[in-house]
Parts: structure tokens; C-alpha cells; sequence
């Protein structure tokens, strides 16, 4: 992946005393799908961010202790990559005789190459308004 921009982005978490405010630098790559983005513990001791790893997880702001955000750690890890790309192929059809891991391994094809296979941001499989007539101006002999 190559970089393309870095933008510097105000961030506001909103807290019942005050907001926090942060402008992290992010970096934009060539074909990155990202669905989120990590804080770093640089921004999460500066502005007293605490991820407590209790029985249930989750997190404080500032020397609020009463007031917890829950961390659900759960739905993070049961990330299913197979549902993810699916998603980003909503709108294409799959042979029906290809196993999970060979759909798995077409979409990762089909991701990489993202230019070859749609236009701009549209979904991956859009081809309805992307027509082409082919006409053969050679008469043959």
C-alpha cells in the first residue's frame, strides 16, 4: 500500500464535563478498506483515557470513575473477513458451485485489482450502466 494524503483531522469526544478534543494526523492509502482506526496510548494518556480490563471491559475519561464506556471486545474479535468483502460485492453474483474459501480468495483478487473491476467508489460487481457495444468495422473476406 502507498501513501496518498495525510490529513490532520479534528476528533470531539463528547464527555458530561467536558470534550475532549483531538487532531491525530491520519494517513490515507492507496486501496485500504478500513472500517475504524486505532488511538494511540500517546493520545490516551494525555487526555487521561483508561481502557480497565475488568470483568467487564471498558472505559473511563478523565478522573471520572463513575462514568464507564463499555468496550466490547467481543464483536472486535469475531471480525468474519469472508462477511466483510461480501459486503463490499453486494451487488455481484457468485457461481454457486465455489466453496467459501474460493470466494474468499476471488474477493481478495478482485479487492487488490479494485481499478480493473469498478469505477471510482462504486461496489465491486456493479456493472448494470457500464455497458459497452462492440461493433466490428472490418468486413471479412
Amino acid at each position: 500500500m502507498t501513501s496518498i494524503e495525510t490529513i490532520i483531522k479534528e476528533i470531539i469526544i463528547p464527555h458530561r464535563k467536558f470534550n475532549i478534543s483531538l487532531n491525530p494526523e491520519f494517513v490515507v492509502l492507496d486501496d485500504a478498506h478500513i472500517q475504524g482506526f486505532l488511538l494511540g496510548t500517546d493520545y490516551q494518556r494525555m487526555y487521561g483515557i483508561y481502557i480497565c480490563n475488568s470483568k467487564n471491559r471498558h472505559i473511563t475519561i478523565g478522573t471520572s470513575k463513575e462514568k464507564k464506556f463499555p468496550l466490547d471486545i467481543y464483536q472486535m474479535s469475531t471480525h468474519d473477513p469472508l462477511e466483510e468483502l461480501l459486503n463490499e460485492f453486494r451487488e455481484g453474483q457468485f457461481n454457486t458451485s465455489l466453496t467459501s474459501k474460493q470466494k474468499l480468495s476471488l474477493l481478495k483478487i478482485l479487492r487488490k485489482n479494485r481499478p480493473a473491476f469498478s469505477i471510482g467508489e462504486e461496489t465491486l460487481g456493479k456493472i448494470r450502466g457500464h455497458d459497452i457495444q462492440l461493433y466490428l468495422d472490418v468486413e471479412r473476406t
